[in-house]
């Protein structure tokens, strides 16, 4: 199996328009994957409410934890980076 340094040094060779077309499919590729999952796990949030196993909260209580999760992140990726 070729090494990750054969790979780029082989891609480095190709015309620049091939390599911009190997940087584009893999791109493409891991939204495409993205979103599939982000659709995967809607229907199991459905599927989960329709069965009565989670209840809805309201907006407001929803963007209140959003936004302290996210602080909880911003702090741990600032602690990291001193």
């Amino acid at each position: 199996m070729p090494t990750l340094d054969q790979i780029l040094e082989t891609a480095m060779q190709l015309p620049l328009e091939q390599q911009e077309m190997l940087i584009e499919i893999p791109r493409h590729r891991h939204i495409e994957q993205r979103r599939e999952e982000i659709a995967r796990d809607a229907r199991e949030s459905l599927q989960l409410l329709h069965e009565g196993k989670v209840k809805p909260k309201p907006l407001k209580e929803t963007i209140i934890e959003l936004r302290q999760s996210l602080d909880k992140k911003e702090k741990l990726c600032h602690t990291k980076l001193m």
